[in-house]
């Protein structure tokens, strides 16, 4: 058994007997913000015909040729595929990409945020990660996902704790200097840590995130089968600055969860700037309404990838994350397809933070 897989096995082992007592944050590691500097971006390339049928999948993988050329201007992007054939299927979009590298981690599904393992950074780069129970057991054929999050944390050779927590990356956003936002909806949902209570969570947060500071919002948006993830509502963008998705249609279902969540913002200790960014024209299939925002947007070392859909929101959302950040280019990717799997941009993508 080589060093790294021993680890892993005395983590496993300790956490079942109660005796880790080294943390993340015991050793100095903390999750920097999205928008610190970059090694690299993980995404998995798409191919689940359940999540995106074979009439849609060419449009999702125009999205992401759309998005790895973006990324590919200012850092290594790093795409799963299964075997030869899927490696040789995302080469043939990506023709001329040489910021783009392969890995044979056989995955489900994309959603390589959720079951991918979170970053932290300290004298090394580690890893943490979170067991990953399909958000709250939806979907059985995703369980296997989990391993592919494992798998990938062994390809990187790096430190790996485990918490023994589901949480899914999807549901934490961080401002790199202790604050950590999420939502009750999706953290305290007993499909997730039926046996851990708010101030349970929120120790876990803080000892594998390098936090000090948990930033509870209420819930999420309508048709989110992930129970309110944070990057569909809200999300760090720097320094005091915040964005939050808006809805001003009254009569519109996400008014009042997303109106509760702006009052929390923004009479938190009034240290919040908060920018408004409208939510989408509502978008829907024969089984309901698809979660598009503008907040799942994913911010890169020289671009912030922002999902459009369409409408007029797109205009005022693109230029309000300019504002946002000056110094990065503002792209917008068409994701009308890709939110067709009930996500967009950033549930696709996993940062690596560089040293």
């Amino acid at each position: 058994m080589g060093v790294h897989a021993q680890q892993e096995m005395a983590d496993i082992l300790g956490h079942r007997e109660g005796k880790v007592s080294e943390t993340p944050s015991s050793l100095g590691y903390r999750m920097p913000a999205e928008w610190e500097k970059h090694a690299g971006t993980w995404i998995s390339w798409p191919k689940d015909p359940n999540t995106f049928p074979s009439g849609i999948l060419p449009r999702v993988e125009a999205a992401y040729v759309e998005m790895v050329r973006a990324l590919a201007e200012g850092e290594e992007v790093r795409i799963l595929v299964d075997d030869e054939k899927g490696e040789a299927r995302a080469r043939s979009q990506l023709r001329r990409v040489e910021q783009a590298s392969y890995l044979r981690v056989r995955t489900v599904d994309v959603w390589v945020r959720d079951y991918g393992p979170t970053c932290v950074r300290g004298k090394d780069i580690a890893l943490v990660r979170w067991r990953f129970n399909a958000w709250g057991n939806k979907y059985d054929d995703l369980l296997p996902d989990d391993r592919s999050g494992d798998a990938l944390a062994r390809e990187t050779g790096w430190r790996v704790f485990r918490p023994g927590i589901v949480l899914e990356g999807g549901s934490i956003d961080v401002d790199g200097t202790g604050r950590v936002m999420t939502t009750e909806q999706c953290l305290l949902n007993p499909n997730r840590n039926p046996d851990l209570g708010r101030a349970e969570l929120e120790g876990a947060l803080k000892e594998n995130l390098g936090a000090d500071e948990v930033v509870w919002l209420k819930s999420g948006i309508e048709g989110d089968d992930t129970d309110g993830h944070i990057d569909d509502i809200a999300r760090f963008v720097g320094g005091r600055a915040v964005a939050a998705a808006v809805e001003d249609q009254i009569g519109d279902p996400n008014h009042e969860p997303l109106s509760e969540n702006l009052r929390l913002l923004e009479g938190h200790r009034g240290d919040f700037e908060v920018h408004r960014i409208p939510m989408p024209p509502r978008m829907a299939t024969v089984d309901g309404r698809l979660p598009a925002s503008h907040l799942n947007f994913y911010i890169g070392n020289d671009a912030v990838l922002v999902p459009t859909f369409g409408g007029s929101s797109d205009r005022v959302a693109l230029k309000e994350l300019e504002g946002a950040f000056p110094s990065r280019s503002i792209v917008g990717v068409d994701c009308r397809a890709l939110v067709y799997g009930l996500g967009t941009l950033h549930c696709v993508t996993q940062q690596i933070p560089a040293l």
